[in-house]
């Protein structure tokens, strides 16, 4: 599958399963799960219409989960003003030494408290984050939200939830989050949080990059395969 050929420049769809998600993803480097400020960049616009989420397809609301699982993919809500995006190791750490040396991404006050519990517990989930921190569900989502702009959390592991009399799997599923560094750095670690292997050698996560030459490695990435992409559109993405 050659993205820069079908799904980004000439606007086809090419996304029917998890194994074409997760080279879809590695591929490009760094996408939106949804529609966006450049056309045809996002997981969504990629996908046939039959697969999106419905009844009977649960596409890529339950295929993320491969993604999460391969070891290869960070996931979580780090693009497009803290909306869902994929991101392959190599460009997550470029985003990642970017947004850290901006003054608006920099972690505060209950963001803290989560981090430290995060690195003495390995992950976190939204249930613990809320008796951590005392607060409802939306004060805690809007916590992990914040850490995942910050590039501070990713989505470490996806567990699908079944319910009723019949066990029925309907797309629910519970996230735990952990850090970037955690799920790929070269610790010497071979698996990741829920004991799911990495895919080759652990990867360092310094780019070796000034922030600067981050930010116009990811520009470069995304206007080269979706040249729609203006100046401004890419800083709502990546800002």
């Amino acid at each position: 599958m050659s993205i820069s050929k079908h799904a980004g420049l000439a606007g086809r769809q090419v996304i029917n399963g998890p194994q074409a998600m997760v080279e879809a993803v590695l591929e490009i480097g760094i996408i939106p799960f949804f529609a966006n400020a450049v056309r045809g960049y996002s997981i969504e616009e990629m996908t046939p219409a039959e697969h999106w989420f419905d009844s009977d397809d649960l596409g890529p609301w339950d295929w993320k989960i491969e993604c999460v699982q391969s070891g290869q993919i960070a996931y979580g809500k780090f693009l497009y003003s803290g909306k869902a995006s994929f991101a392959s190791v190599e460009f997550y750490r470029e985003l990642m030494n970017y947004r850290r040396s901006l003054p608006k991404y920099q972690a505060a006050g209950p963001q803290i408290t989560v981090l430290d519990y995060v690195q003495e517990h390995g992950d976190i989930t939204i249930k613990e984050v809320r008796s951590l921190l005392g607060v409802k569900k939306a004060a805690a989502d809007n916590v992990i939200a914040k850490l995942q702009q910050q590039t501070r959390l990713v989505t470490g592991d996806f567990q699908r939830v079944y319910r009723g009399p019949d066990l029925h799997y309907s797309g629910w599923q519970t996230a735990s989050f952990t850090t970037p560094e955690a799920m790929f750095s070269d610790s010497g670690e071979t698996k990741g949080p829920g004991g799911f292997p990495f895919a080759g050698e652990p990867r360092a996560l310094d780019s070796g990059h000034t922030p600067a030459e981050s930010l116009e490695i990811l520009c470069s990435r995304i206007s080269s395969l979706f040249p729609n992409a203006g100046e401004r559109d890419l800083m709502k993405i990546l800002g």
